[in-house]
């Protein structure tokens, strides 16, 4: 195996905040302890987060790298003393940080084995949005064959993983996205229901098709939105938020008709989650999901692949709202 450097190159942050910059430093690099490895990275996918985070809107857990990116794909060039039957192998997962750089860390119980036939972009693209997806529909929200889910931002990466995963599970799945063509794309993944919010109000459209309501919601936007969802719940439904693009505050909620449906409103997190939280997670969706990702059953949307050091561009992108699918880094 080759040499392991004692120096990285790693995208950080300059100025946090709205007027904050990307600009390549030397850093380190990291050394894994003895439940972590160290990863040679090949891709690294972008979220939402890393738009927050450099904002200053979303710091890095306690203690873990300031450097953006929560999942990478790559290989494997050291290990805890334990771990040291991954070397060499290529893998992928969630990282609490770390992403945007040549070499990374990942906790051994959040790896998975790169399936054949897949680009280490692609992979990059899937553990964050699968993982949340997963936890969302089924650790959260306990979704059953059968059920009727809204997804906002369909089109999305989470969004994308969603619709496949709740398809999976035998839902019925209804989506909102702000154009046809992420209408389209949903569609071919498997919705069933397609409503672009621009052209008309999701919960009026929604009340048409589905009658006798919702059980589950899987919101992003929040805001405006939770008071305009909670008519739709079916009783014992549930609204689970994962993000507040819209604000943090609800205007004007009357809870009456939540009580009325024994509704609950349940905010989700996966970045800050335990260790033991991510490794329980992973399992429980590489043994639920694992064969179908390797068969294509379910895989995800790639976009577009920026070389890392185009990470500005690939920012201004997301931030437009205009994607569909994910965005990749590559190294």
């Amino acid at each position: 195996m080759a040499t392991i450097p004692s120096m990285m190159q790693a995208i950080a942050v300059v100025n946090l905040g709205k007027d904050s910059k990307l600009v390549i430093e030397q850093r380190p690099l990291p050394q894994p302890g003895p439940e972590q490895l160290l990863i040679k990275v090949a891709a690294a996918g972008i979220n939402r987060a890393d738009l927050m985070q450099r904002r200053g809107a979303y710091p890095p857990p306690e203690g873990e790298s300031d450097i953006l990116g929560l999942e990478v794909a790559g290989v494997v060039i050291a290990a805890g003393p334990q771990h040291k039957s991954w070397l060499g192998k290529a893998v992928f997962g969630l990282v609490p940080g770390g992403g945007y750089a040549e070499y990374a860390l990942l906790h051994a119980g959040h790896a998975m084995v790169v399936p054949a036939g897949y680009s280490m972009a692609e992979v990059a693209a899937t553990a964050e949005v699968f993982l949340t997806a997963y936890q969302l529909l089924s650790s959260i929200g306990n979704s059953q064959p059968g059920q009727h889910v809204l997804i906002h931002a369909g089109a999305s990466g989470v969004g994308t993983a969603a619709v496949q995963l709740a398809k999976a599970i035998g839902c019925k799945v209804a989506v909102t996205t702000s154009s046809d063509d992420k209408l389209e794309l949903c569609q071919k993944l498997g919705a069933d229901i397609l409503i672009n919010y621009k052209d008309v109000a999701f919960e009026q459209e929604l009340s048409k098709h589905w009658p006798d309501g919702v059980d589950i919601i899987l919101d992003p936007v929040a805001g405006d939105y939770i008071r305009r969802e909670i008519p739709l719940l079916k009783m014992d439904g549930k609204i689970v938020i994962y993000a507040m693009m819209a604000g943090r505050d609800v205007p004007d909620l009357d809870m009456a008709p939540l009580f009325k449906r024994r509704g609950q409103i349940i905010c989700s997190t996966l970045r800050n989650r335990t260790n033991s939280y991510k490794t329980r997670l992973t399992q429980a969706f590489y043994q639920a999901y694992g064969q179908a990702l390797a068969q294509r059953q379910i895989q995800p949307v790639l976009q577009q692949q920026f070389h890392w050091h185009q990470a500005e561009q690939a920012h201004q992108l997301m931030a437009s709202n205009s994607t569909k699918g994910k965005l990749v880094l590559t190294f």
